[in-house]
């Protein structure tokens, strides 16, 4: 992976390796863009389905000093993607390079360029509403997708239409499960158990285990609350029904209300783990500016279940709560000051 310190982002990368490995995605997505342009006999019947109904997925992506994470995801995605497809990337005023970069590189990806950084959800919403898939995915630039991860989540929805939400089995660098990708309710029973570590003492207990549902097999499909924003496809339909990701969240939690929302006007959200891809984690905009993004992640959860939870429970519990969570926010600040590596959530293997 590109390293995140530099200011400007690398050109063709730093060995051979990284080379050749440029040179066969580029390879890739010559191949790519041929067989979808295609106007041969062989293609024809499939050249007219598409102008039909359109590509098939549009994959969202909002970056914020984050190039060479970018390049590599952007590579990942057509190589291991066999689906017609169209990539947005939005990017909140980075200083990197990387809107060169695109264009110089992936002159095929429609690049969108704010003058700050606005967030996450704003600029997602950017993306979702320009999109003209029929499934609209959401999509971290700090992941790695394996092959036919996409092929695999639009299939699902494709055969399963009560479906409106799907996501992937997301792992860590070391290719171990990275468990908050399949989540369930965060009920305050369920965040408690998470933040004290009762989770981790019973993994296989649906009582203390409900928020990261260790108590489900990973490797098996299974309706869930909610799945990773990291990469998170949609029908399109429910964006249709339910609107976009709601802007009072800048960051943080979206995620989490969407489904919420999905799951009220009657949609089902699965995991999906024959699909797969990796995700670095807290090397985008959680590493820039991790103050920030520690009381963006404490604000979005207050604002979640004040909007979603906190009718379902009496009022003096609810001050409580609100207390918990302001103790959490502040040890939170103390701990990243007093570490010398600073960033956002929790240390990914």
């Amino acid at each position: 992976m590109g390293t995140f310190k530099s200011d400007t982002c690398s050109s063709d990368g730093p060995n051979a390796a990284r080379s050749a490995k440029l040179e066969w995605a580029k390879a890739s997505r010559k191949f790519y863009m041929e067989t979808h342009s295609s106007r041969n006999a062989s293609s024809l019947q499939e050249s007219l389905t598409n102008l039909t109904t359109g590509v098939d997925i549009s994959i969202c992506i909002v970056t914020y000093q984050a190039c060479d994470l970018l390049r590599d995801c952007l590579n990942s995605i057509y190589e291991h993607t066999h689906l017609p497809l169209e990539t947005i990337v939005v990017d909140n005023g980075s200083s990197d390079g990387v809107a060169k970069m695109v264009q110089r590189e992936f002159p095929e990806v429609r690049f969108i360029q704010n003058d700050h950084n606005a967030g996450f959800t704003r600029p997602m919403n950017q993306a979702l509403t320009v999109g003209q898939g029929r499934y609209l995915l959401q999509l971290n630039p700090d992941t790695l997708i394996l092959p036919q991860a996409f092929d695999h989540l639009v299939e699902f929805l494709d055969t399963h239409p009560q479906v409106g939400i799907c996501g992937p089995k997301v792992l860590n660098s070391d290719l171990t499960l990275q468990k908050p990708c399949r989540r369930g309710e965060s009920r305050p029973l369920a965040v408690l158990s998470y933040f004290s570590g009762l989770s981790n003492l019973f993994p296989k207990s649906k009582r203390f285990g409900e928020y990261l549902m260790s108590y489900m097999d990973e490797d098996v499909v299974h309706p869930v609350a909610g799945v990773a924003g990291s990469c998170m496809l949609i029908r399109r339909e429910v964006l249709d029904q339910i609107g976009y990701l709601d802007e009072r969240f800048f960051a943080y939690q979206e995620d989490a209300d969407f489904c919420f929302r999905a799951r009220q006007a009657g949609w089902q959200i699965y995991y999906v783990p024959q699909a797969q891809i990796i995700h670095y984690g807290s090397m985008g905009g959680s590493r820039v500016e991790p103050y920030r993004s520690i009381y963006e992640w404490h604000r979005s959860y207050f604002l979640y279940y004040r909007k979603n939870l906190a009718k379902d429970y009496f009022f003096l519990f609810n001050w409580l709560y609100y207390l918990l969570m302001l103790l959490k926010l502040l040890s939170s600040l103390l701990i990243n000051f007093l570490r010398q590596d600073k960033f956002a959530g929790s240390r990914k293997p």
